[in-house]
């Protein structure tokens, strides 16, 4: 069928990018969940990982650069910064989830909670005791990108976060229920990238997109 020259063609649409980048590897990751607790920086693999992802992004027409306002995300960004030019501007809507009295804690140890199933299976329904709920973390998340999207219309707009925030962005944009956030992989320095454009859903460009060789993949 012949194309309807008088459709205007959805590329004529104004699209923003947002690329979600979580911070590279600290000492203490994949062993205790540090939450928004101070202090904790990249280990050296997380420094080389920043460089990495800063060669990746560098590619890109970056119209601005935002990083939760923890140690471990802004290490990550500054090389990012130091390639394009572009400032860090700290963004409290992109911070860790607060974690409250498990701030700190040893995975291990959480995994032996009998709430760690609600964490796992119906992260819907769960609070951090004395800290966040899961719904907040989305909210949250999902009116911080929404703000940063109109903020650099028609641009290209970094996020270093965390990895849960990162998770539960990604499954919002997918329209996946928030019980089935979980399944998302989102590795240190890994690159998710989502596409806005007014009128329309987002479009969820990439998901836990990192350098790494295939060899290093394994099932969890």
């Amino acid at each position: 069928m012949p194309r309807d020259e008088t459709t205007s063609s959805p590329l004529e649409a104004t699209t923003t990018l947002i690329l979600l980048v979580r911070h590279g590897q600290t000492p203490t990751t994949g062993t205790v969940l540090p939450g928004r607790a101070p202090g904790l920086h990249l280990s050296e693999a997380g420094v080389e990982q920043a460089g990495r992802v800063a060669e990746r992004l560098a590619a890109l027409p970056i119209a601005a650069i935002y990083a939760s306002p923890l140690e471990r995300t802004l290490e990550t960004a500054r090389p990012t910064s130091a390639r394009t030019g572009m400032p860090v501007l700290e963004d409290e809507g992109l911070m860790e989830g607060d974690f409250g009295d498990w701030t700190g804690a040893r995975l291990a140890d959480l995994y032996r909670k009998p709430e760690w199933k609600t964490v796992q299976q119906r992260p819907s329904a769960f609070r951090f005791p004395e800290g966040e709920s899961f719904v907040e973390i989305r909210d949250r998340m999902a009116a911080t990108l929404e703000r940063l999207r109109h903020a650099h219309d028609g641009g290209t707009v970094v996020c270093f976060s965390h990895a849960d925030p990162i998770r539960v962005a990604v499954s919002d944009a997918m329209g996946t229920p928030l019980d089935r956030f979980q399944r998302l992989s989102i590795g240190p320095c890994s690159v998710s990238a989502l596409s806005y454009q007014d009128g329309h859903d987002p479009v969820v460009l990439t998901v836990n997109s990192t350098q790494d060789t295939l060899a290093q993949l394994r099932a969890s």
